[in-house]
């Protein structure tokens, strides 16, 4: 018994006369595809704008269907690479019949039969196929030179392969290495037309029908072999494969039937596999193999359309939820920035209290600074006084970083919370590691702390040098008698404490130490208010910077293009164009 197809092939023929002579093309014509109003080239640019920004997508937030959609993009890519950019290329080219199937189910020996000669290793040990195969006739040489699987395939010239298609025989699609496996699946894409192998033992496989249910989606060409078939069983067994077939959109598919021949070794006889080859032969012909070429283009680009639409929603899925997150981490951030409280900190920190207590106390070296006459006593001592306020200020300096920290802790866990819990948006453990991974905490507050107390002096020298203010706090004129009183008490605190010194007084003011702040009125008279309001704000601008920063971590994931709004936009746009050319 030999080989037998069980449904023809699909028929039709074309020339490039057809064309000029404006008779209807084929529909599986590839030319058929191209015979738009826009041009070839159009195609196959739209078809490279999208491999290109199918390339360019991402999924950055661990949404349910993230590891899908990643595994979805690679395939696409792999068909765009292997398959639609080489034959819209080169349409020309022969095509490229890919022998796939399981283990074991002869498509080495198959393929060798078929040509003739021992061109692809054949055997008992698995896996056989290490390194795939790819035979064509020495004329197609050209032809093939550019064809992306070349890099991947072992190739060989041989006279007995009709021209026009190139035989490519594949590794095994559940082989024991996932090098070969991983290769099997890409050399499909590759395929104008797969041709499938499977036993009668093992053709209720579940791996051949989900990589067959996968061709049909991308509109791929296919037939299929069934080797090894014991005669009692053919009835039974083509019956029930080819009731597999239609349930799975296969029942145009030509099917041919491979007895079993026993034990043996080598190729199998040539009338075993005369109708495959016969049918190689008649598929080789220029205008039956560009009717498969057509067909396949054409399944590919229309399964395009469904492909790069699901994919574009998984992209919008991921923005969505960005929004989302976006959203609740701004109320927390907002909240965080309304709830900062400058006197809880540095004021009510025990050193900074402590410290004032002992420059103050009696026999300190600020106690009697102030006569009660009001007068500044800027006598001997100023050394001491500075080297105190020194001190106060390194205390002020540690305490503020303290509560700086404190705030960016505080605004870090509530937006933490905002996108935690029972009814935590996707994607939120994005986030939970951005903020993980940012040592924002003690290193940018002391840097803020330090900032800000060098602010002091600035503000203290700016204070003095503008003067005393000319008018009272309601907006009176002072007299010109009381304004060069208090002019005279300013440089007597500067030449008592130094600017560094009275910056001191100043920052201990701005914290809310209250007695610091009566000390600040009584050196600088009506410049005082405008100082300690002016440290004050810029506390408060730090303060409000430690929030942003801990916002800024979120910032560093939700800013991913992919995320953003219109991310979907692009794959979309490429869709639209697609769609308006096929």
């Amino acid at each position: 018994m030999t080989a037998a197809p069980e449904t023809s092939p699909p028929t039709g023929s074309a020339s490039s006369a057809w064309a000029s002579q404006g008779t209807r093309l084929p529909d599986d014509d590839p030319r058929q595809v191209l015979a738009r109003p826009l041009a070839a080239t159009s195609l196959l640019d739209a078809v490279k704008d999208l491999r290109r920004d199918v390339a360019a997508t991402g999924f950055p937030l661990d949404l349910p269907g993230a590891g899908a959609a990643r595994g979805s993009r690679d395939r696409l890519l792999d068909q765009l690479d292997e398959h639609l950019v080489p034959r819209l290329t080169e349409l020309s080219a022969p095509a490229v019949v890919v022998v796939a199937g399981s283990t074991g189910a002869g498509k080495s020996t198959l393929v060798n039969s078929l040509v003739g000669s021992e061109v692809s290793t054949a055997g008992v040990l698995r896996p056989t196929t290490r390194q795939p195969v790819l035979v064509h006739h020495p004329l197609d040489t050209e032809l093939l030179s550019h064809h992306p699987v070349l890099e991947s395939v072992q190739v060989v010239a041989d006279e007995h392969v009709p021209r026009g298609i190139a035989v490519l025989d594949a590794p095994d699609l559940d082989s024991v290495l996932e090098s070969n496996r991983e290769s099997a699946h890409r050399l499909l894409e590759a395929a104008d037309l797969w041709l499938f192998v499977t036993t009668a033992a093992r053709y209720g496989d579940a791996l051949p029908w989900r990589v067959l249910e996968s061709a049909v989606q991308r509109g791929a060409s296919i037939a299929m072999v069934l080797n090894r078939v014991p005669t009692a069983s053919l009835p039974t067994v083509r019956g029930d494969l080819l009731g597999r077939l239609r349930e799975h959109g296969l029942q145009g598919s030509p099917l041919f039937v491979v007895p079993d021949v026993g034990p043996h070794v080598g190729m199998l006889e040539p009338d075993v596999v005369a109708p495959i080859h016969r049918w190689l032969v008649m598929l080789a012909g220029p205008d039956r193999a560009r009717t498969v070429v057509g067909r396949t283009l054409r399944g590919s680009l229309t399964a395009l359309r469904e492909w790069v639409e699901e994919l574009a929603e998984a992209v919008q899925e991921q923005s969505d939820a960005a929004a989302e997150l976006g959203r609740r981490v701004d109320t927390a951030a907002d909240e965080a920035k309304a709830s900062i409280t400058i006197a809880q900190g540095a004021a009510v920190d025990g050193a900074v209290r402590g410290r004032w207590a002992e420059l103050t106390a009696p026999g300190g070296v600020l106690d009697g600074l102030v006569r009660r006459s009001g007068r500044v006593r800027a006598g001997r001592g100023a050394t001491a006084r500075q080297e105190g306020l020194a001190a106060l200020v390194a205390d002020l300096t540690h305490a503020t970083a303290t509560a700086l920290g404190s705030v960016g802790d505080r605004a870090r866990d509530a937006m933490r919370a905002s996108v935690a819990g029972t009814s935590a948006p996707p994607g939120a453990a994005a986030l939970a590691r951005a903020w993980e991974a940012r040592a924002a905490g003690s290193t940018t507050a002391e840097q803020a702390a330090r900032a800000w107390a060098a602010q002091g002096p600035r503000a203290v020298r700016a204070a003095l040098a503008a003067g005393p203010r000319p008018d009272g706090p309601d907006g009176t004129p002072r007299r010109s008698r009381d304004l060069g009183r208090e002019a005279r008490r300013q440089a007597a605190a500067l030449r008592a404490l130094g600017d560094e010194g009275l910056a001191a007084v100043a920052l201990a003011a701005a914290v809310g130490l209250d007695e610091a702040a009566a000390l600040a009125e009584a050196l600088l008279g009506s410049s005082a208010a405008g100082v300690v309001r002016e440290l004050r704000e810029d506390l408060a601008t730090r303060a409000t910077a430690q929030v942003a920063a801990q916002r800024a971590a979120a910032d560093e994931v939700l800013a991913d293009p992919d995320l953003a709004p219109d991310a979907a936009a692009r794959l979309r746009l490429r869709l639209a164009v697609l769609k308006g050319l096929t």
